[in-house]
């Protein structure tokens, strides 16, 4: 190559760039490649092995690949944690923005106010029942007594004050207790995490749950101070038996405030929000005292009380638990609570409502319901029963819905409606009465035949000619029947309406008998206006509904008089109803001396058996049956019902100045069903049945009745309604003298 050479006397040219850079360069002999000048390249010649040649330097090219070697190790680690870190700070960002978008939105993440309390009273003031969630006031922090919150504290999150919502530190070691314990023995959430959860969350176990409730308790923490956020979960948390925060917890179990409890109870209101309906002190007293006793020996530990403090605890407190609102007041809570938005709309503070219900005649009436039941539902296989008592003016007074709250909380009283049988009759003897007939018109008692049904008494005796009075007392069923058919089906509904019925009625020829269901308390609503003169009124119970700081939202107001039966003709309905229970089916109920009329029914195969029954001062209903409808054991109205009737309206009337049933008085009143029963024809076998007598017929001109009115002629003729039963049905045993027929009505 020819780079290097000079050639003499030749012109040397200033030289740049490569040119300029390789001038100087110079080759050695021993750079050269052997063979002269040619550009062939030739074969190396090996190497002498002479020993006195020199010999290759040691190499370190081995000792440089294994510290570079070693050197990439390390720095590969380095790299791929980095990269794993950088992922996995994206992966948990986007979990936090993943669960962050799923949360309320911010504007709503507001502590949300508690549910408003309803506390009901009754007609003395007292507490009967209280609704909501919330049954206790909030309470400071600083008016509680130090180791109440302490003790939460303690057992439930003992670094409270040192975390920031989330306790690493407490979630790895109960981590660790779950997995010795192969199961979740011990929770991570703090204070702040669970009231994250009680305000904002639903209580399903997921994971998403899990993770939104840290980052809410960050956002809680942020927002609020400590003592502000253990005030809020203190007031907040649920204690069970229906009770939220330490202020109800405290009424409901010792029956005083939680600024008054003592270490023990602290302890064990601490020790109920592991499991607050499997340690509640009402149910389980020994789960709470032991749970109690875990909870004294942590503050111990935390050094919140000394040892001799947690030692001399044990054992208290003495619980005077308060029981759980199982009673039948309930029923009464209930049907308050369904109507409270149609008299003050939504609530959202706390009220107190004002009620017509009387304590003491509350407790005559479960007692009366519940203990004839306790001592005769196996015999007659009752198993459900249901009383109202209202004033005559409509004041409900106490109402039973079933002889177990805890157990069905199904009002029978109110939501039940069932064949009322023979109590239905007033309305049909009434409607006649006001057509024209009086208490001693005669009608035939004898068999019908209504195009093939064959209408029968429960004896199959028949009294030939008898007075209204008579037919009532005695529930003739036949009799009932006849009247219907004269006067009409459907104005024997429109009385019924006007008097305070609100279920549809059917207006067929069975309706003389009870066929159409009605619920206890409009039946006995309807019997009202017999007992105070013949006006209409509404059943109520909510008389005044204040708030909690006295504001009036609502007052019943007086409601104008609605005469719906005229003086007269209530006059003779009670005239007739007072010898139902001198002579009738009812002669077992008596108050001594008090003026009382009524009506009993049985339905159909024994399924229901009633007895409605008043005074001057009280109208009483009594239904007993079963839930599902099947058939009693021959339970009739004037037996189990009017032994419940009488034992609650002799209490009710103790000590009450005797007053007459209004318009009860009557010179044209009979005698006493045993005195004129010489006259009754005797009683006869079943003869060949007789065509009953043809419809009264109306003047073309006769006034149809309107809801509010009463009659003043007789009614039109009516229309036939419903088809008449199969009269080939094979006939069953009786049910009883007033629901015999009905038996046979539904075969």
């Amino acid at each position: 190559m020819a780079w290097g050479r000079k050639k003499g006397g030749a012109r040397k040219e200033p030289l740049f760039g490569l040119p300029a850079a390789l001038a100087d360069l110079r080759l050695s002999p021993s750079d050269r490649v052997p063979g002269g000048g040619d550009d062939t390249p030739a074969k190396s010649k090996p190497k002498s092995s002479d020993s006195g040649s020199e010999k290759p330097r040691p190499s370190r090219s081995g000792s440089k690949r294994r510290s570079k070697s070693r050197g990439f190790g390390i720095g590969r680690l380095f790299y791929w944690t980095a990269v794993l870190g950088l992922w996995a700070g994206i992966a948990v960002i986007g979990v936090v923005v993943w669960v962050g978008a799923h949360l309320p939105p911010i504007q709503s993440l507001e502590i949300p106010k508690r549910p408003p309390t309803i506390q009901i009273v009754g007609i003395d003031g007292s507490v009967l029942a209280q609704r909501g969630e919330m049954a206790g006031a909030n309470i400071a922090l600083k008016d509680l007594p130090p180791y109440l919150p302490k003790a939460f504290i303690a057992i439930e999150d003992r670094r409270f004050y040192s975390h920031f919502g989330v306790d690493p530190l407490g979630i790895l070691r109960a981590a660790i207790t779950n997995v010795l314990h192969r199961g979740v023995s011990q929770g991570g959430s703090t204070l702040t995490q669970q009231l994250a959860k009680n305000l904002f969350l639903t209580q399903e176990r997921t994971m998403q749950r899990k993770l939104q409730e840290a980052e809410l308790a960050l956002w809680l923490e942020r927002k609020h101070s400590k003592n502000e956020i253990l005030e809020l979960y203190l007031n907040r948390v649920y204690f069970g038996s229906g009770a939220y925060g330490v202020e109800a917890a405290a009424q409901r179990y010792f029956g005083k405030s939680a600024k008054n409890v003592t270490l023990p109870e602290a302890a064990m209101l601490a020790g109920l929000v592991k499991s607050p309906s499997r340690l509640a002190p009402n149910r389980n007293p020994e789960g709470a005292e032991q749970r109690a006793q875990v909870v004294l020996a942590a503050m111990a530990d935390a050094k919140f009380i000394t040892g001799a403090q947690a030692k001399a605890s044990i054992g208290q407190p003495s619980i005077a638990v308060k029981p759980a609102g199982a009673g039948t007041v309930n029923y009464v809570a209930d049907w308050i609570g369904e109507v409270l938005d149609d008299l003050v709309g939504q609530i959202d503070q706390d009220i107190v409502v004002q009620t017509t219900i009387d304590p003491k005649l509350q407790n005559v009436a479960e007692a009366a319901v519940i203990d004839e039941l306790a001592a005769k539902s196996v015999k007659f296989n009752v198993s459900q029963g249901a009383l109202v008592a209202m004033t005559p003016d409509g004041a409900v007074r106490a109402m039973v819905g079933g002889r177990n709250y805890a157990e069905s909380q199904y009002n029978r009283a109110v939501t039940a409606k069932r064949q009322p049988g023979s109590s239905f009759k007033p309305f049909v003897y009434l409607t006649a009465v006001e057509a024209g007939l009086t208490p001693d018109t005669i009608r035939t008692d004898a068999p019908l035949d209504i195009k093939g049904w064959k209408p029968e008494n429960y004896t199959h005796e028949y009294f030939g000619s008898v007075t209204l009075t008579q037919a009532l007392a005695m529930s003739l069923n036949t009799v009932a029947v006849r009247l219907g058919v004269e006067v009409g089906a459907k104005n024997v509904v429109r009385t019924a309406h006007r008097l305070g019925i609100s279920s549809k009625l059917e207006p067929n020829v069975s309706i003389a008998l009870g066929t159409s269901e009605v619920s206890v308390l409009e039946l006995v609503g309807a019997y009202a206006p017999f007992a105070n003169g013949g006006y209409a009124v509404s059943p109520h119970v909510v008389t005044k509904i204040r708030t909690s700081s006295g504001k009036l939202l609502y007052d019943r107001p007086t409601e104008p008089p609605n005469q719906v039966i005229e003086p007269r003709y209530d006059a003779m309905m009670n005239s007739m109803m007072r010898e139902t229970l001198i002579s009738g089916t009812a002669r077992k109920a008596e108050i001594p001396g008090w003026t009382a009329a009524g009506k009993t029914g049985t339905s159909q195969d024994y399924r229901d058996a009633w007895f409605i029954g008043y005074t001057a001062k009280l109208v009483t209903g009594v239904w007993l049956g079963n839930d599902d409808n099947s058939p009693t054991k021959k339970a009739t109205g004037g037996g189990l019902p009017v032994e419940v009737w009488t034992r609650f309206m002799k209490a009710a009337h103790q000590g009450v100045p005797v007053a007459a049933i209004p318009n009860s008085q009557g010179s044209w009143a009979p005698a006493n069903l045993m005195q004129i029963s010489s006259q009754i024809s005797a009683p006869s076998a079943p003869a060949a049945p007789m065509q009953i007598q043809p419809p009264m017929q109306a003047p073309p001109s006769a006034p149809v009745p309107s809801g509010g009115g009463y009659y003043r002629q007789p009614p039109p003729t009516p229309a036939r309604a419903a088809a008449p039963p199969n009269p080939n049905a094979r006939p069953e045993a009786a049910a009883g003298l007033d629901g015999w027929l009905a038996d046979r009505l539904f075969r």
